[in-house]
Order: C-alpha cells, then structure tokens, then sequence
C-alpha cells in the first residue's frame, strides 16, 4: 500500500465528517490526479461533490468508483446509492433505475437503494411499482410490533395491491 496516498485520503475524508467539504474536495481532486484509477479515491471525490450540492460533478466519479476494482462491501454499496440518487435528482431517472436495480443485484432486498428505487419509479409515473417497493421495504424493516403483526399481508397486497375480494363492492 502507498502510505502517502492513504494518510492523504484519511485527512481528506476527515475533513469531509468535519464539515469542511469544500476543502476535502480540493484534497481529492488533487489525489483523484495523482491516483487516477483508484475506486476508493473516486468514491470519496463523488462524495466531497454531493455533499456540496455538485451532483452532475460527482457522477464521473461514482462512475469511475464503480467500474474500478478495489471498493469495500460498504463502499460499493455506498456508490450504487449515491450514483442512484444523484442521476434521480438530476432527472436523469432512466440510468437511475438501472443504476439502483444493479445496486440491488449485489445487496439484494436492501431497503435504502429500495426506497430510492421507489422515488425514481414514481418520478417514471410508475406508481404501483414505488408503492410495491416501499411496501417491501417497510415490511423488511420496521421494528414496529404492528407492522410486523400484518408483515404477510403487507408483503402479499405489496404485489397485489388492486385485489379486492369478489362480491365486497
């Protein structure tokens, strides 16, 4: 490992949970020059940009992030949402589904790339399909006794949710 880049990308990422974006972002673009192929980098750069409020910015690099190797588990996941979110919040909503379905490929049922696929369905004017997904989620998730009372119905109506019972109406 390059001890120079790692105590380097530390400091950067420090800064970032400081609260010093900006300053984190300078950091990283400069290492993102000098380690242009790193993932790890990428991932951190992306991120510097979002919490600035510089989406289109980030996306090359979560891009970058995930077409590299050497991401953590968390950090992939990490760049699946984050590239997710920030083609949603872009209108960008075509890549941000498929960007969140391949998320869910690699970390099946998970509730925070669901719930942003569920957003992007609804922006797709694919209501069933957000409403369905949240249904899930909420089932998979919520510690709530009554929620987990009714979990099967909810799972169940989730994929059903225009089923009435015959005769009822």
């Amino acid at each position: 490992m390059d001890d120079e880049r790692d105590a380097a990308l530390a400091q950067a990422v420090r800064l970032r949970e400081e609260g010093q974006a900006a300053r984190a972002r300078e950091r990283l673009l400069d290492l993102t020059e000098r380690y242009p192929e790193d993932a790890e980098i990428a991932y951190q750069t992306a991120w510097a940009h979002d919490v600035l409020g510089l989406e289109a910015e980030a996306v090359p690099f979560y891009e970058r992030a995930l077409t590299g190797s050497g991401l953590s588990a968390d950090d992939r996941h990490g760049a699946f949402l984050g590239l997710g979110s920030t083609y949603r919040v872009l209108g960008r909503y075509d890549l941000a589904r498929a960007t969140l379905r391949r998320g869910l490929e690699e970390f099946p049922g998970d509730a925070a790339l669901t719930a942003f696929l569920a957003m992007t369905s609804y922006n797709l004017g694919e209501s069933r399909d957000a409403v369905a997904g949240l249904l899930k989620a909420l089932a998979a998730t919520s510690d709530d006794p009554r929620v987990q009372g009714y979990r099967r119905a909810i799972e169940y109506y989730a994929d059903h949710l225009d089923e009435i019972t015959p005769g009822s109406l």
